[in-house]
């Protein structure tokens, strides 16, 4: 991987944090995918949203504050219809936003347990 490549990928990674804290994600956390040899992504970003409309809103904030940053498009998008889980692929990120009992449920971080799990503050980003 190149250092242009790696740049680009923290750069998205921030992008849609800010996108996140934008529209009041809760408990965002960045989980380093890099060094671990089965994953299929470079970073997950997860988060969850407090209702099925707050959960689709966090996704549009996202999508826009992505695009309007650093001009990326999501390449896939899944879960649109109840948006209980709702997934966006970035392909170097993969970003994982949920209603809190799915996330919960699912326990997704600790399927990643070996790799580092940055916790963001709720701090909004600079207007």
């Amino acid at each position: 991987m190149t250092k242009k490549q790696e740049y680009k990928s923290e750069e998205l990674v921030e992008a849609i944090i800010e996108g996140l804290q934008e529209n009041k994600a809760e408990d965002i956390v960045k989980i380093d995918l890099r060094n671990i040899d089965s994953s299929v992504c470079k970073y997950f970003v997860i988060c969850n949203g407090t209702s099925s409309t707050h959960v689709a809103g966090l996704t549009d904030s996202v999508e826009d504050y992505v695009r309007e940053q650093i001009n990326e498009k999501v390449w896939k998008k899944e879960g649109l219809q109840n948006a209980q889980w709702i997934l966006l692929d970035y392909a170097d990120v993969v970003v994982h936003i949920f209603q809190k009992e799915y996330r919960d449920f699912y326990r997704l971080e600790s399927l990643w347990a070996d790799a580092p799990i940055i916790r963001i503050e709720d701090a909004q980003p600079n207007q």
